[in-house]
């Protein structure tokens, strides 16, 4: 064909569905929501993506966490694991000086372990915040964490020794207590206790932007105050921080190696502890984004599929329709790849106008997300957006084709004698 038969097809087929408004636009409807549903669920997942990336950088890329059970995995613990032995703070001790292993820091912490929220309530003169976690310390913390402090200083020696009063308060703890005045100095009432805030720290970057982050709600003691409160508590977490993100390997041997000698490990067992990194908040982020594009695309196919039958079934409409008029285009000389080209042209510029109002919608609902929803970040994705197009764009060809080649191989005599 030449172009201007390419410019004449397609003004033929746009002027049918312009024709046939309604009928068209109930036609693309699947496409539509099938397209909308992909850019609205990619541009979710691209922007927690891209904030899950800032906050396990911000955490730092040669850091290792140690407990005794795995923490990033889905589903319930199984019976030996709930049974391991704890970790001990003499563990921590034992992992210190080891060739690639820079620092080594212990922590406990009173926290709701299915939404990772605290459970206390903190006051001070009639003020109150929720939720609080609590969390006892090493002195020797920011050694491996790059500690934010907004004002104040970290614990020391002598606090962690005399099991001093003193704490120091997450961003949001401090900001709903205090406002904008110097928590430094304030006692605060924990538990029928009063403790005194030697430190705040800045926010924590968070997956969820714009959201409260529970890390930011949290009150920290130096390692025995904590004790000394909550005696119970067993649980110790251990972080390592490595001589270099290049020795983060060794570094895991190294620690795999001491902790297995310690805990009596048989060289054939596997280990009773679970040694964590960067890596792991990674994968068990890509579990939970995986199951999400599987429903996107279920929801989208489904939406195409049902699109796509739609375009079939109005096209063969318009084949029975318009039987007269390919009876007349024949006999004036039209080729069958010329109405097979017209037909399948209309089915693929309906299907792709489909496509184009998919990605505003799309667009118009990543908008909306990210208006309503602080704590969901969203970001338009021209990748996702390009592919989602030009699948709606394939269904019009796919689905189409049927009822152009029947157009097109249609009897001119017997077309020409349709009423």
């Amino acid at each position: 064909m030449r172009r201007a038969d390419y410019s004449e097809t397609i003004s033929l087929a746009l002027n049918t569905i312009v024709k046939n408004k309604m009928r068209s636009a109930l036609t693309v409807l699947g496409v539509v929501i099938g397209v909308a549903v992909v850019i609205a669920i990619s541009s979710v997942v691209r922007g927690l993506n891209s904030n899950v990336t800032a906050s396990i950088e911000d955490m730092g890329s040669d850091i290792i966490w140690i407990y005794h059970m795995d923490v990033f995995t889905f589903g319930r613990p199984s019976e030996e694991m709930r049974k391991r032995r704890e970790l001990t703070l003499d563990d921590a001790d034992a992992l210190k000086g080891l060739p690639h292993v820079k620092a080594v820091s212990a922590g406990m912490r009173l926290v709701e372990p299915t939404f990772g929220t605290g459970t206390y309530t903190v006051k001070y003169e009639g003020h109150k915040v929720k939720g609080t976690i609590l969390a006892g310390e090493a002195v020797n913390v920011p050694d491996v964490y790059d500690i934010k402090l907004r004002e104040g200083r970290w614990f020391d020696e002598v606090d962690d020794d005399r099991r001093a009063s003193v704490i120091i308060l997450g961003a949001d703890t401090a900001e709903e207590l205090f406002g904008n005045e110097s928590a430094l100095g304030k006692e605060i009432n924990i538990e029928g206790q009063l403790f005194t805030v030697i430190g705040t720290l800045q926010h924590w970057k968070s997956a969820f932007s714009g959201g409260k982050n529970p890390e930011d709600n949290q009150v920290r003691f130096p390692m025995h105050t904590f004790r000394k409160m909550h005696p119970e508590i067993k649980d110790v977490w251990i972080s390592a921080k490595a001589t270099s993100h290049d020795d983060m390997t060794k570094a895991e041997d190294e620690i795999r190696e001491v902790l297995r000698r310690r805990r009596k490990v048989a060289i054939s067992a596997p280990d009773n502890f679970a040694i964590m990194t960067q890596y792991s908040i990674g994968d068990a982020w890509n579990q939970i984004t995986g199951a999400v594009f599987i429903f996107m695309f279920a929801v989208s196919s489904v939406g195409l599929i049902v699109g796509g039958v739609g375009v079939m079934n109005i096209m063969l409409v318009s084949v029975t329709e318009r039987t007269r008029e390919i009876g007349i285009r024949k006999a004036i000389g039209a080729r069958k790849n010329d109405i097979l080209m017209q037909f399948t042209l209309e089915a693929i510029v309906l299907t792709a106008l489909g496509g184009l109002l998919g990605v505003f919608v799309g667009g118009i609902l990543t908008w909306l997300v990210r208006t309503i929803w602080e704590s969901m970040p969203a970001t338009m994705s021209l990748y996702w957006s390009l592919i989602a197009f030009t699948i709606a764009s394939s269904i019009g060809l796919i689905f189409g084709i049927y009822p152009a080649w029947k157009a097109a191989h249609l009897d001119p005599i017997e077309a020409l004698r349709y009423e």
